[in-house]
């Protein structure tokens, strides 16, 4: 039992809970603040909720509030993260979408402007930098999140773009329903919002490596020990200048991964000519870490 208690990963779980509050506390503000005294609808199942709520008051004859319809829909999409995701992943989500739906509950409607370009602007990248932030540290925010990673993985698109498609059916709703205006504002929201994501969750940026080095051993023994990643030798590589014999040695890691690259090149070949390209596209297996 002891040993049961030492080996649980304490620190992990309180680093995602404390990633939890924060993303929780930014997205309240961002609907709180901004979203609602803007008319501004949100990306994602913030956007469909807040949909439900204007529509409840018109066929119901009261409003539901944003943070009771945004647990409802997340519901069902806990499921599809429980068999496609990870088990701890869909418990923490779980947690994420209480505290979110908790704080958006306290947190008073405030109107700081009621600017709609100010409101989109800064409603959306307070809402992309939570749920990039929760990503990057194997959190979701819910939602539309599930969706997009459970497509990531077996397309190789990124979050933020997969997440502008699906938004796009949220503005086009929202425009049908309620003003065509406030869908172009909803719709410059969700743009900045999918922008600040990819930017902060790099573990779905890849980049080729080249790494050209005269002690391909040491450098290759590092690189599996720290990082899962396959390695593409060629050997007797010529130099123009010198004409002396190096090996060449190919890899794939993501943005994420690139200090703990540079890291372990200082370590085993500090003279290696290492060359990297962003961007890169992959067919094929890559592997990619768990959420769980």
């Amino acid at each position: 039992m002891k040993k049961k208690i030492e080996e649980w990963p304490h620190h992990d779980y309180a680093t995602r809970l404390s990633v939890a509050v924060v993303y929780a506390f930014l997205a309240a503000i961002a609907v709180n603040f901004f979203y609602q005294p803007g008319h501004i609808y949100s990306s994602g199942a913030t956007g469909f909720a807040q949909i439900l709520t204007t529509l409840s008051h018109r066929v119901v004859g009261f409003t539901v509030p944003v943070s009771v319809t945004l647990f409802l829909i997340n519901v069902p999409l806990f499921f599809l993260a429980w068999f496609k995701i990870g088990h701890k992943f869909t418990i923490f989500t779980f947690i994420t979408v209480f505290l979110t739906s908790f704080f958006i509950h306290i947190i008073p409607e405030t109107t700081l402007t009621k600017d709609p370009i100010i409101c989109a602007i800064f409603g959306g990248a307070i809402m992309g930098v939570g749920i990039g932030f929760a990503l990057k540290n194997g959190l979701s925010s819910g939602g539309l999140d599930i969706l997009s990673i459970t497509i990531r993985k077996r397309t190789g698109r990124s979050v933020g773009s997969i997440s502008i498609i699906f938004n796009v059916m949220i503005m086009l709703m929202a425009g049908i329903l309620f003003s065509w205006q406030y869908m172009f504002y909803s719709a410059l929201a969700i743009f900045m919002s999918g922008k600040l994501t990819d930017a902060l969750y790099t573990k779905q940026r890849k980049m080729q490596v080249m790494i050209v080095t005269k002690c391909p051993d040491r450098v290759i023994e590092g690189i599996q020990d720290q990082m899962r990643r396959g390695i593409t030798i060629i050997n007797e590589a010529e130099g123009a200048y010198k004409h002396d014999k190096q090996t060449v040695l190919f890899t794939v890691v993501t943005r994420f991964e690139l200090p703990m690259l540079e890291t372990i090149m200082r370590e085993t070949d500090p003279q290696a000519f290492v060359s990297i390209s962003e961007n890169v596209r992959i067919l094929g297996r890559f592997y990619e870490e768990t959420m769980d």
